[in-house]
């Protein structure tokens, strides 16, 4: 077993700082902090039932009684009319794509490059990935309307005697999204089935306990299961990062491969990946901090380092979407294209140009005034709202791109200002379903990876060299 001696804080951390703020360095018994994760799960107060209560009534209504409404009385009841064909179903289905893309950066590549200070938080980031892409599929099932011909879709001989058509983008994101989903769900599952089996043990009885059974698969802990189960892990986690930038490559494609202005451009593969990131990161600093208030020990578990690590990927993520968004820009700027430039006067100038405005504050102009201070980033609050800002910034990128961007085309007759309709509650119903999602997943799993968090706290040590007490990581693979 290598052990190799680092620096425990900053290069100029003060002396006197106690290296037992870190995670990492303040160890629990194993037992206890079991205890810990399973309280947190059955601990509920009615205000906790009171918010499941109204989601579940926004559900019912936004996703049921209005998308009733929708099938029934088909597609001219929403704001998609020409030439706005594509609004805001598909404004909701690339956002939550790039929701989804958080998980797998943090969990995978942060697994990949071995950084220490994501395991308390994977599975957060994770839940976000499935729970993200269930809304980005039922997205494109609103955007489908007749959704009932859904399978239509699907490569397999049917009664029509034809196979789909994979020039359709339709067809591109179903099997994006179905391939992302699987492998996201398969990724989310594996590292899971030890604290299944931990909650399993620590169930006494009630339905709980089979639930636990079945889900942790028999999984005992000896030395074989750990060995197939980390190298399962580590298949997955260099797998699933390609996957990841080919899905929201491919949703890029579904705009580059359009002749319409404003869209084809060759950089959209790199800049939506890197707007993906931007929203997923974002999303995760707005969850870490509901479970640090919300769930009872999380204090011990979500630290300050954790949102200063959120903060400094959040920044660095923000300057990557600055160049690529502003290479974007250019590109018809420069250009000659006399569409181009009319569709970036409509942005910059028209009646909506608030928007423009609006998401470069929200993407740029925020999270570079606040991220750059350590301070600020470890406060949850405060990068909480960065987070918020940015998610609607992320959000108004999407929606100009798509319904505000279809408005200038090269037939000025068909130009209309989009206005959505049917769409806003529906909207409000993705949101709605994603949090209570996420509240049911609370009560059902262990949010935090207690085992890896255990495993991180074995591999660490503080051993005083000189007057300098340094961290030794001791390599356990």
């Amino acid at each position: 077993m290598a052990t190799i001696a680092k620096p425990l804080a900053r290069p100029h951390a003060e002396e006197h700082e106690d290296p037992r703020k870190y995670l990492m360095h303040d160890p629990l018994p194993r037992g206890q902090m079991n205890a810990m994760v399973m309280e947190a799960m059955h601990t509920t107060s009615p205000i906790f039932w009171a918010v499941t209560g109204v989601l579940v009534l926004i559900v019912l209504f936004a996703l049921g009684y209005e998308w009733y409404i929708l099938i029934m009385q088909g597609q001219g009841t929403a704001g998609v009319l020409r030439p706005d064909y594509w609004g805001v179903f598909l404004v909701n289905t690339v956002f939550w794509i790039g929701i989804s893309h958080a998980g797998t950066f943090i969990s995978a590549i942060l697994r990949v490059l071995k950084i220490e200070s994501r395991r308390p938080f994977t599975r957060a980031a994770e839940l976000m990935t499935t729970f993200g892409l269930v809304q980005a599929g039922l997205s494109i099932f609103m955007h489908l309307g007749r959704v009932w011909l859904v399978y239509w879709m699907f490569p397999v001989p049917n009664e029509r005697q034809i196979w789909p058509d994979f020039h359709s983008p339709l067809m591109w994101d179903l099997m994006a999204i179905t391939t992302y989903l699987l492998c996201s769900t398969m990724y989310l599952i594996l590292p899971l089935i030890p604290d299944l089996a931990m909650a399993r043990d620590r169930t006494e009885g009630g339905w709980q306990k089979p639930f636990y059974r079945i889900l942790a698969i028999g999984f005992r802990g000896t030395e074989g299961e750990w060995k197939n189960l980390t190298t399962a892990m580590n298949i997955f986690a260099f797998a699933i990062i390609p996957v990841m930038f080919s899905v929201h490559t491919i949703v890029s494609w579904d705009f580059a491969m359009a002749s319409r202005p404003g869209w084809s451009s060759t950089v959209f593969g790199p800049y939506f990946v890197i707007g993906a990131l931007h929203s997923g990161m974002a999303a995760v600093a707005i969850v870490l901090f509901m479970l640090r208030s919300t769930m009872k020990h999380y204090t011990y578990f979500i630290r300050a380092e954790h949102f200063n690590t959120m903060g400094m990927l959040m920044l660095l993520v923000s300057m990557a979407w600055a160049y690529f968004y502003f290479n974007d820009y250019l590109v018809p700027w420069y250009g000659g294209d006399v569409w181009d430039k009319l569709v970036q006067e409509y942005t910059e100038k028209g009646p909506l140009a608030y928007l423009w405005y609006t998401m470069l504050i929200c993407n740029i102009a925020v999270p570079w005034a606040f991220l750059w201070n350590q301070k600020w980033r470890q406060t949850p609050w405060l990068l909480a709202i960065v987070g918020l800002l940015i998610n609607v910034g992320m959000y108004l990128e999407r929606y100009i791109i798509i319904p505000v961007g279809v408005t200038i085309n090269r037939m000025p007759f068909t130009w209309r200002q989009y206005e959505p309709r049917i769409e806003v509650p529906m909207t409000i119903g993705t949101f709605a379903l994603f949090l209570l999602l996420y509240m049911l997943a609370s009560r059902l799993i262990p949010l935090i990876p207690v085992w890896e968090v255990q495993e991180g706290q074995e591999a660490h040590m503080i051993r005083k060299i000189g007057k300098a007490e340094v961290s030794t990581l001791s390599d356990l693979e």
